[in-house]
């Protein structure tokens, strides 16, 4: 049964993307699907990009380990999607043409700032879709016996079919009916778990009284706020998330989508993470990484457990197709394009946009069977795109004074101090190089002197 319910949703799913991607005439429809959007299709297609493997299966592995700190941490994540949704979104009327990050660096601080955000976004986006690729062959194997290879094959072969026809337009109706289905089968599966494990009485009486409660120690809670920060900044405007920025008939839908999405995550996570509990709860001596498929397996019948089947893999492919396409748009308008210099008809930049697509997408299935470490890969990668990327297009979105100086000042002290932190002096305090990064980058862009430099063209 759980077989047979999979095989449907996956076909599904393809039909609906190759369905959606067939009017896909030129580079902006690939990347941006004609800026046509409300409120409602943004909220549900930024949160099936953002709830990934990690946010879902590793939250419940670490509330597993450490307790609810670790769903209080993700909510730095929340945090962060309402305040774009409040002073970023609004202002994006400002670039009505952009489709991509580099489209809003260049006029602030030149071609070389483009090209510099488009390596690291590609760098990026393909490290989140490498893990997102291996933790699909994990899930096929675990619920549907599936060798990992097999799994991977499946699963990112059709992520692979309908982002490279459909570009954007085919991400965003997958995210729509993925959110739909992950949205709904991850709240059952607390709610069943909690009743396997005789309550949540049972549940609280069975964890360790740590688990449910902040640490007081003034230590842990520097950590804590660390690790909040951390995941304020990690994701914040990647490639993906941006475009679905740009993707909106008006900056109010915009707006009104990304502040749904930054509330919605905030119960989201704490489910996921409960989840994590209810597992502890039932099994202490489990291997945690198998918390929620523990509890999937333990307290749902075979129709729920093909429903969540359904679901898991909608957590990664959702995620998996937003960053495959991220990349692709990353390297074809800020990498390929301005290098280029000549422009191309639309026909040859769509052609260019489908084959980085297809491309990433098979050098994320070698890297996930060939390199175990993909994970160390993708951390490496997040932590230093806040440090550089992040605080000069925030400035630049907001209306702070830009020069080519201020960006390329910023981003430097930005990397030394994440390789002194994180290298030299092994991360004190528990927190990540990644935050003294972004706030090293932060005092160097403000500390040089705007009016030495070339005035921006949008100001």
């Amino acid at each position: 049964m759980e077989t047979l319910i999979v095989i449907m949703y996956l076909s599904a799913v393809l039909i609906v993307g190759m369905l959606a991607g067939r009017r896909v005439k030129g580079l902006e429809d690939f990347a941006v699907a004609g800026r046509s959007f409300g409120s409602l299709v943004i909220f549900a297609t930024l949160s099936a990009s953002f709830i990934g493997g990690g946010f879902s299966m590793g939250n419940a592995e670490k509330v597993f380990l450490v307790g609810i700190s670790n769903i209080v941490a993700l909510w730095g994540f929340s945090l962060k999607e309402v305040l774009v949704g409040l002073f970023i979104a609004p202002r994006l009327e400002r670039y009505p043409g952009a489709i991509s990050i580099g489209d809003i660096m260049e006029p602030h601080y030149g071609k070389a700032a483009r090209i510099f955000s488009g390596i690291f976004g590609v760098v990026l986006c393909a490290g989140i879709m490498g893990a997102q690729v291996s933790a699909m062959g994990y899930i096929f194997n675990l619920f549907l016996g599936l060798d990992r290879m097999t799994g991977i094959l499946i699963g990112c072969g059709i992520v692979i079919a309908y982002s490279t026809v459909g570009g954007m337009r085919a991400v965003i109706w997958t995210d729509v009916m993925q959110f739909i289905v992950l949205a709904v089968g991850i709240p059952l599966t607390l709610f069943f778990g909690i009743r396997e494990a005789g309550g949540w009485d049972s549940v609280s009486g069975s964890v360790p009284s740590g688990h449910l409660a902040l640490s007081s120690e003034p230590a842990g809670l520097l950590s804590l706020a660390g690790l909040f920060v951390t995941f304020m900044l990690g994701e914040t405007l990647v490639p993906p998330y941006v475009q679905r920025l740009l993707i909106g008939r008006d900056t109010k839908e915009v707006s009104r989508g990304t502040i749904f999405s930054g509330l919605f995550s905030v119960p989201f996570f704490a489910v996921t993470g409960l989840v994590g509990l209810v597992a502890l709860a039932i099994d202490p001596g489990l291997n945690p990484n198998l918390a929620m498929p523990f509890v999937i397996k333990e307290s749902l019948d075979p129709v729920l457990q093909g429903v969540m089947v359904a679901a898991i893999i909608s957590i990664i492919m959702s995620s998996a197709d937003s960053f495959l396409n991220g990349a692709a748009i990353s390297f074809s308008n800020d990498i390929f394009r301005p290098l280029k210099g000549k422009p191309m008809k639309a026909a040859s930049e769509l052609f260019v946009a489908r084959i980085v697509t297809l491309l990433v997408g098979v050098l994320s299935i070698v890297f996930a069977l060939t390199i175990e470490s993909v994970l160390d890969i993708l951390i490496y990668a997040y932590g230093f795109w806040a440090p550089t990327v992040v605080p000069p297009l925030c400035a630049a979105i907001l209306g702070f004074r830009t020069t080519p100086a201020r960006f390329a000042g910023g981003a430097a002290a930005g990397i030394g101090a994440v390789l002194v932190w994180n290298s030299l002096l092994h991360a004190p305090f528990g927190i990540d190089g990644l935050v003294i990064g972004s706030i090293t980058n932060l005092l160097v862009f403000f500390a040089i002197p705007g009016s030495a430099f070339r005035r921006s063209n949008k100001q």
